[in-house]
């Protein structure tokens, strides 16, 4: 027995019953590879905003921030991402990462210079480390 089959890729093409169920079976995995995408950009856009918060770094930078340490450290990308994301809320994240993370928030820095009170002291300044380890709850004004 055949059947049509009618695609973007293929306007009007005969298939067998084993050509329809390998191509039923190609949508399948292709669909599932889609939704994991999908799932992935969204894990991977809220650690960028964690990362914003956290390490006072430009939204821009944030991908950067994320993707050098995903680099770095030999972890994939949205593995970083979901490691950012238990960490924002209050779990812990393995040692390697959260030092590497410091470091590339720090590179990214969106607030390069301290502010300063009228005599010239530091006031509100915490370093992303102090942050990020919660040893420090000042935060400076305007950033």
């Amino acid at each position: 027995m055949a059947f049509f089959f009618i695609s973007r890729r293929h306007p009007l093409r005969l298939l067998s019953t084993t050509d329809l169920v390998a191509e039923y079976e190609r949508l399948v995995l292709e669909n599932e590879q889609l939704r994991q995408a999908v799932t992935s950009h969204a894990v991977i856009d809220q650690a960028m905003g964690a990362v914003v918060v956290l390490g006072r770094v430009a939204p821009e930078e944030a991908w950067r921030v994320l993707r050098d340490v995903s680099q770095r450290t030999n972890t994939k990308l949205r593995t970083v991402a979901e490691h950012v994301l238990v960490f924002a809320r209050g779990g812990t994240m393995p040692e390697p990462l959260k030092a590497e993370l410091v470091r590339a928030m720090e590179r990214y820095r969106m607030c390069s210079s301290a502010p300063t009170g009228p005599a010239g002291e530091p006031v509100g300044e915490s370093t992303t480390e102090e942050r990020v380890s919660g040893r420090s709850a000042t935060e400076p004004p305007g950033c």
